[in-house]
């Protein structure tokens, strides 16, 4: 009867030990610096509405795609984006933090990846490039920037 018990206990701390191990392991291998670097491998690819691929991206089309790779699922469209993460101020930005703007309508309308130094990468007319965020356009255009 004694070894029963004992096998319970151990079966229930086994369990009791594996919540706390919870987080999805994709979750847990996710790297702001892995992003930035999957990212900056796409420089040049042409924008396309509604693009999810490497043979065109739109903005959070981009986001979403960078993110996978590197197992962090994040919501598929700027408006969903906006609505997760925690916000952060322009002044505490780190690379891998989501920066959005107001572009073609009010509120968040575009959405692009901090890399460091000031500058960003996103996917816009041009395709997938680099800019910075003193480029006037965009000083004007920014709204909040947010962590996952």
């Amino acid at each position: 009867m004694r070894k029963y018990a004992i096998i319970s206990v151990v079966f229930a701390l086994m369990l009791s030990v594996g919540s706390l191990f919870s987080v999805k392991e994709a979750d847990a291998a996710y790297s702001p610096t892995a992003v930035v670097s999957i990212a900056k491998k796409y420089i040049g690819v042409p924008y396309k509405y509604g693009g999810t691929t490497p043979s065109g991206f739109d903005c959070s089309g981009f986001i979403y795609y960078t993110h996978k790779r590197v197992g962090k699922i994040l919501p598929r469209t700027v408006a969903q984006l906006y609505k997760k993460g925690k916000f952060v101020s322009k002044s505490s930005l780190r690379p891998g933090d989501l920066i959005f703007f107001t572009t073609y309508k009010k509120g968040p309308s575009h959405v692009a990846l901090y890399i460091g130094k000031q500058q960003f990468i996103h996917s816009a007319s041009k395709g997938v490039r680099i800019d910075r965020l003193s480029n006037p356009y965009w000083k004007k255009a920014y709204i909040a920037a947010k962590r996952y």
